[in-house]
């Protein structure tokens, strides 16, 4: 945090203009031995200044230079940004010419680092610039942007913050209780606040899987027998020929995958190999695959045919799955019914994959399972990686805790504990308390410059 620090802000490679970032407590001296037009120690701060960059009488680039001073800059420090003629060469070359005079180079995301240590940003704000950078469709920017905003963290705050009282309530009764100024915690207050915390961190759960789905996506495993019509519908869902289609059973025997964006949210559908009993060696490494796909896949389409009878295979593999999201397609509707549909005991949806029959139907289905019709909205705000739905995770079953001691007639500094793991778990998730480790992690996966 000593050093002055420099980077390439924009992404390498040939273009018309390149950046090049400074930040620290030297930046402006710095910069001043290389700009020479102007005294860089004089000039107001947010300004931008024309001129040129020299190595001592060497002319390097013609550049536009910007000034910010510290507290009002992204890092909070002392910020200089260079735009200079874009080029591999010229940009490397003034980044050379700052290091060699008192700059060291910024590793991956260590401005955005220092933002979050200097107290400008928190931790879950710090991972949605990340977000935004890497952000593939509009709901993943537009997410990452009302997180950036603070919409949620100020939630989680406010919720910590009541919990803090609660729990500093709970120490000074028990240690002093000859303060009658302070608030006494009753039971009766106890179950109201901790019913109160439930359901406002249950809906930050429920949320979190929402973003969960717009940050990764939704893998879809379409299996089933040999010649069901698994590729055709792969085929119609990507709208393209991605899978050969004949009426030769056993005709995918690897993984064929396409993505589509449904709604704003990033669907990838896996055609998998038929499966079945086979003596072919490939087949059934192909068949293992397939059930290896489906278990861990967010959406199973499980194909049937309309004029067969479902196998105890295929109820087999079904009650397998009974744990995981499930759409039963029954494909050849266009043929006579040999199908026992009550022995299916779930929900289907029929059609068929020569006349395209129920497709759109399918496609629906899937928008309804997974509420994609409304979870991408201009004011979303969910938690969306693993680091923090672990964490709102943890803290709930904390909380659970909590409130099953005090239905269990605990004594209240028992009920504290898991209160305070709580209120403790909704500290890392703001970067509230971290390890330098966790820190360190999560800002070598920026990129450099940022």
């Amino acid at each position: 945090m000593e050093d002055t620090i420099c980077a390439i802000a924009t992404s390498p490679g040939i273009g018309a203009i390149s950046i090049v970032r400074i930040s620290g407590q030297d930046a402006i001296k710095i910069a001043n031995k290389i700009f020479k037009e102007k005294d860089l120690t004089k000039e107001a701060s947010h300004s931008i200044l024309y001129g040129h960059i020299y190595d001592n009488e060497e002319l390097i680039d013609e550049v536009l230079l910007s000034i910010m001073l510290s507290p009002r800059t992204y890092t909070k420090e002392d910020i200089v940004e260079i735009n200079c003629h874009g080029g591999i060469n010229t940009t490397m070359k003034i980044v050379e010419l700052l290091i060699k005079n008192g700059c060291r180079l910024a590793t991956p995301g260590e401005f955005t680092k220092r933002a979050f240590l200097n107290g400008r940003i928190n931790l879950l704000q710090a991972e949605s610039v990340n977000d935004l950078i890497m952000a593939e469709n509009d709901a993943k920017r537009v997410l990452a942007l009302n997180n950036i905003g603070g919409k949620l963290t100020q939630k989680i705050k406010n919720i910590r913050e009541k919990m803090g009282d609660i729990i500093a309530n709970i120490e000074v009764n028990i240690d002093y209780p000859e303060y009658e100024d302070e608030l006494v915690v009753t039971n009766n207050l106890l179950e109201k606040q901790l019913t109160i915390f439930k359901k406002e961190l249950q809906e930050i759960v429920n949320d979190a899987n929402n973003g969960k789905i717009i940050n990764e996506g939704i893998k879809v495993a379409i299996i089933g027998r040999p010649n069901v019509g698994k590729s055709s519908i792969l085929n119609f869902l990507l709208d393209e020929e991605k899978a050969i289609v004949t009426d030769i059973p056993g005709t995918t025997r690897d993984i064929v995958e396409g993505s589509i964006s449904l709604n704003g949210v990033k669907l990838t559908f896996l055609d998998t190999a038929g499966i079945h009993d086979t003596s072919d060696v490939v087949e059934k490494i192909g068949v293992e695959k397939s059930k290896e796909v489906a278990q861990k896949a967010d959406l199973v389409i499980f194909c049937l045919n309309n004029n067969e009878d479902v196998t105890n295979e295929e109820l087999k593999i079904l009650d397998e799955l009974k744990k995981q999201e499930v759409i039963v397609f029954i494909n050849k509707s266009d043929l006579i019914t040999k199908l026992d549909y009550k022995k299916l005991n779930t929900s289907y949806v029929v059609g068929n994959t020569k006349e395209l029959n129920g497709l759109d139907n399918l496609k629906k289905e899937i928008q309804n399972r997974f509420n994609l019709n409304n979870i991408v909205n201009n004011n979303m705000s969910y938690l969306t990686n693993i680091r923090q739905i672990t964490l709102i995770n943890k803290a709930m079953d904390s909380l659970n805790s909590a409130y099953d001691a005090y239905l269990n007639k605990l004594e209240v500094d028992i009920i504290e504990i898991d209160l305070k793991d709580a209120w403790n778990y909704l500290g890392e998730l703001i970067g509230e308390s971290y390890s330098d480790e966790l820190v360190d992690n999560i800002f070598s996966k920026f990129c450099l410059g940022k």
